[in-house]
């Protein structure tokens, strides 16, 4: 009979990343096993399968935020008025945030909006099964 529960090591490179400049990585590695979507149309699990063999899949395709690394840094849009985005005062209003007033996230909005912060792509892929499948 298998073991169940307890303990079980990981096989690649460390059980437990220490702190600091002394951290290692614990995942097995930066790139993810190509996998086989069983379920799919015919044809387009091993068509799946094959793109992910033969390119490596690169984590998040979102375009990262620039932040400040520094509480006290300099603004980085310097010609912009700081009124921006609200109802008063010189620049555009709340218009310029392109989002509809009222209106109610739905499970599709929100599943995209979490897939713009998630490194590993997961919600992405989830996101775009979602899309295609009509939902």
């Amino acid at each position: 009979m298998a073991q169940r529960g307890g303990y079980r090591a990981p096989s690649n490179p460390a059980a437990v990343s220490g702190p600091g400049a002394l951290s290692k990585r614990t995942d097995g590695g930066p790139t993810q096993p190509a996998k086989y979507i069983s379920g799919m149309p015919y044809g387009q699990g091993q068509e799946t399968y094959n793109n992910q063999v033969s390119a490596t899949m690169a984590g998040n395709p979102f375009p990262q935020q620039d932040m400040p690394t520094e509480l006290f840094a300099p603004t980085m849009r310097p010609n912009e008025v700081i009124t921006s985005g609200v109802d008063s005062g010189a620049g555009p209003g709340t218009e310029a945030l392109r989002r509809m007033p009222n209106a109610q996230p739905t499970v599709l909005s929100i599943i995209r909006d979490v897939a713009k912060y998630d490194s590993t792509g997961d919600s992405e892929l989830l996101y775009r099964a979602l899309l295609d499948s009509g939902y």
